[in-house]
């Protein structure tokens, strides 16, 4: 099936997929049925077998799904052993627990390099990687081509920022600047994160328990 007729919905379960699979195969769990896979989710078996089926056969009748086999799989879909070469931008506190935290090798991202455009900041080390003043990113970026972006800059100097980016060849963003990107190229792939939606998620969940009759 092409790409572009997959939905989105299901692209973004495709790394609790992995991830999943993943904790099973740290426990020694060989082979898993569509039904037991969806009682660890929190997904319907059905759910379960139509997303997988947007990618090929992975299961077999009777026998259920190969653990290591099919989180290998949807590991090559995701594109974890690609190494893709980033950089991230914006050395403040959420930049920093980034960078510090967040393991990019295992998303299939190598980060080459840490920027930004406070002075008192570039040229410190942060987990053993100098931070680079933003005054180098041109020459950085027509060195060791970059493909993929992390910004974590205010809001009003993000869509500028992105924008000199995709000039230089960056070709998406992971963006935290609490402001969605405009962009006209629609090549270039965003993924803007708003932490506060995931809080408010959460809150919907406790204000519609709190609705609920209780015997």
């Amino acid at each position: 099936m092409a790409k572009q007729e997959i939905s989105s919905s299901v692209i973004r379960r495709l790394p609790r997929y992995h991830r999943f699979l993943g904790e099973l195969e740290k426990q020694g769990i060989a082979r898993i049925s569509s039904k037991e896979l969806s009682v660890q989710m929190g997904l319907t078996a059905s759910q379960i077998r139509q997303d997988l089926n947007c990618f090929g056969g992975f299961g077999q009748q009777g026998y259920g799904y190969n653990v290591a086999a099919l989180r290998e799989e949807i590991g090559q879909i995701l594109g974890v052993n690609a190494h893709r070469r980033t950089i991230l931008i914006g050395l403040g506190d959420l930049g920093r627990a980034i960078a510090t935290h967040v393991s990019f090798p295992q998303c299939g991202c190598e980060l080459i390099g840490l920027f930004d455009s406070n002075p008192f900041v570039a040229g410190r080390d942060i987990s053993g990687m100098p931070v680079h003043h933003t005054d180098t990113l041109a020459g950085f970026c027509h060195q060791e081509h970059p493909e993929l972006a992390v910004l974590c800059v205010p809001e009003d100097a993000a869509n500028a920022l992105a924008q000199q980016l995709a000039a230089l060849g960056i070709r998406a963003f992971w963006n935290f600047s609490h402001g969605d990107l405009k962009l006209s190229d629609p090549d270039i792939a965003v993924e803007n994160v708003y932490l506060a939606d995931s809080l408010l998620t959460l809150t919907y969940g406790l204000r519609a328990a709190d609705e609920q009759p209780h015997g």
